[in-house]
């Protein structure tokens, strides 16, 4: 399957900011301007296109185990908990063990909260981080402290004092010098909310790259663990839709790259939850209408995200229309059965399938037979495709 990781991760950003903001606070597009600082200090070391590249999407995926972590990463404070934060460095290292990079991307994630006079989590020192990671500390830290998607001149001399005062001990002196080579003020006032992703863009090469079938599985499986994390109630929701899409391509005789496109549909098709807030996620009770609607979006917003990725045209069709019925009584589109291909209708009854038989802290997963019977009653409302739902209990009958 060919795509640029790049861009894939460009649009997917959206949402780990998403999980971010409502964590810690931090402002729309901040795995955006991290990353472009990053590759533009990066220039400053000589990297070549993919070292920028593996950079760039190391800094995009600095902070993708925020969502394992929601409850253990912050006290009840909201201020960072330098354990936790450990935690976080280590399962944020293994979530990207098995992605594709161009080179040794090794350390970048697990130390990028390391100070360099080994007053951080894991108490190294600056010489025993690799550079990656020392980069992306220093873009991670000011952004996270002065918000830099609005800078003044004011702003920026105090982005320069906090920089002084915090060499050899935050940050190392390369680190902050290679910093004020890159950044005046006129530089660093391009990463504005209307201006971020063209300047990134800019600055990082778009390149498309043949993916093994693995590979493109391996990465849908992190996104759909940031996604499942997101709630416990559905802690296993993506992962195992993508899953049972895979199974249902090989049952329809699909090719290899087809059952590997609606893996991936299925793991990314509730990325839209992640801007989504989690106390409508887990209200324990009925929601009102507005609260209803609220939800409801996060099915627009999966579509919002993967819309203009080059190559994932299907994808994103099959991922975003989960929740549209038969009858045109869905959403986020309304789309009616002539506007519905086998493979959108194939991802609705999964979707409202797994949502039956997998198990969540408020109720016990449904018997095999009893989630049939509800969509067998849903298909005779002309809700779902009927030959699907017959297909689903053929496949998955004995488990």
């Amino acid at each position: 399957m060919k795509f640029s990781f790049t861009e894939v991760l460009y649009a997917l950003s959206y949402a780990l900011d998403c999980v971010e903001h409502e964590l810690i606070g931090v402002t729309t597009n901040h795995s955006k301007r991290v990353a472009y600082i990053c590759v533009k200090m990066g220039r400053k070391w000589k990297l070549i296109t993919n070292q920028l590249l593996d950079l760039a999407a190391c800094a995009l995926l600095h902070d993708n185990a925020l969502t394992e972590f929601i409850q253990a990463e912050y006290t009840e404070q909201g201020e960072a908990n330098a354990t936790n934060l450990s935690i976080h460095c280590v399962l944020g290292e293994k979530n990207i063990e098995k992605i594709k990079f161009f080179g040794n991307v090794k350390g970048a994630i697990l130390y990028h909260h390391e100070n360099a006079d080994g007053t951080g989590p894991l108490k190294k020192t600056w010489k025993e981080i690799p550079l990656y990671a020392r980069i992306i500390h220093l873009a991670d830290q000011l952004d996270a402290n002065f918000d830099l998607s609005d800078v003044s001149e004011k702003k920026y001399n105090e982005i320069k004092s906090f920089l002084h005062q915090n060499t050899n001990t935050m940050f190392d002196k390369e680190c902050t010098q290679a910093f004020f080579n890159c950044f005046d003020f006129e530089e660093i006032t391009g990463m504005e909310n209307n201006k971020i992703d063209g300047t990134l863009r800019e600055n990082i090469p778009k390149i498309q790259y043949e993916y093994a079938n693995e590979e493109v599985i391996n990465f849908a499986q992190l996104f759909a663990t940031i996604v499942d994390y997101k709630s416990e109630f559905t802690h296993t929701h993506c992962i195992g839709i993508a899953q049972k899409a895979y199974e249902m391509g090989k049952f329809y005789g699909y090719d290899e790259e087809t059952r590997t496109k609606l893996y991936l549909a299925g793991a990314l098709h509730d990325i839209g939850k992640l801007a989504v807030d989690n106390d409508l996620l887990e209200k324990n009770g009925k929601l009102t209408a507005k609260e209803y609607k609220d939800i409801q979006t996060h099915a627009y917003q999966t579509y919002y995200m993967l819309r203009g990725i080059e190559g994932f045209e299907e994808i994103t069709s099959w991922a975003s229309l989960h929740h549209e019925k038969l009858n045109g009584t869905g959403y986020p589109f309304g789309k009616t059965a002539q506007q519905l291909g086998k493979n959108e209708r194939l991802m609705a009854c999964l979707d409202i399938y797994q949502a039956l038989v997998e198990k969540r802290p408020y109720k016990d997963g449904m018997e095999h037979n009893k989630a049939i019977e509800i969509l067998r009653e849903m298909a005779a409302e002309n809700q779902i495709d009927k030959k699907i739902v017959e297909d689903i209990n053929f496949v998955f009958a004995n488990g």
